[in-house]
């Protein structure tokens, strides 16, 4: 079982950049594939960016392509959603999710672990 505690998120400016980070517990961190996904009010929530356990894959939404980037330290236990070129319609809750497949899945259900989410507004 892993834990999982997003941080910082916060208010910027459209054009504007954040980096958000989760933060695991345990000590198998590094065999678990990491996700990013959001939602905002009213809508479902949606894959933002995933990475497998080795860093040698990753998958980005066609609306963040180009903008966001997603790493991992598995010596830290921590993965990052790099945010650059921020738009309005980025306001979102952001949050972490781990699961042991080997594919990275774009669809919430099969993510095992989510953590409690970090908000995200873009103003414009």
């Amino acid at each position: 079982q892993v834990q999982l505690v997003e941080s910082g998120g916060g208010l910027v400016q459209a054009g504007g950049s954040l980096r958000l980070s989760c933060a695991a517990s345990g000590r198998t961190f590094s065999s678990y594939g990491m996700g990013w996904f959001r939602q905002a009010p009213g809508k479902e929530r949606e894959f933002v960016a995933g990475i497998n356990r080795r860093s040698s894959s990753t998958v980005y939404a066609d609306s963040v392509k180009g903008r966001f980037t997603i790493s991992r330290d598995n010596a830290k236990n921590t993965v990052y959603l790099q945010m650059n070129s921020l738009k309005p319609e980025d306001t979102a809750v952001y949050y972490c999710a781990a699961d042991q497949a080997t594919l990275i899945y774009t669809t919430p259900s099969r993510w095992d672990y989510w953590g409690q989410g970090t908000q995200v507004t873009v103003s414009s």
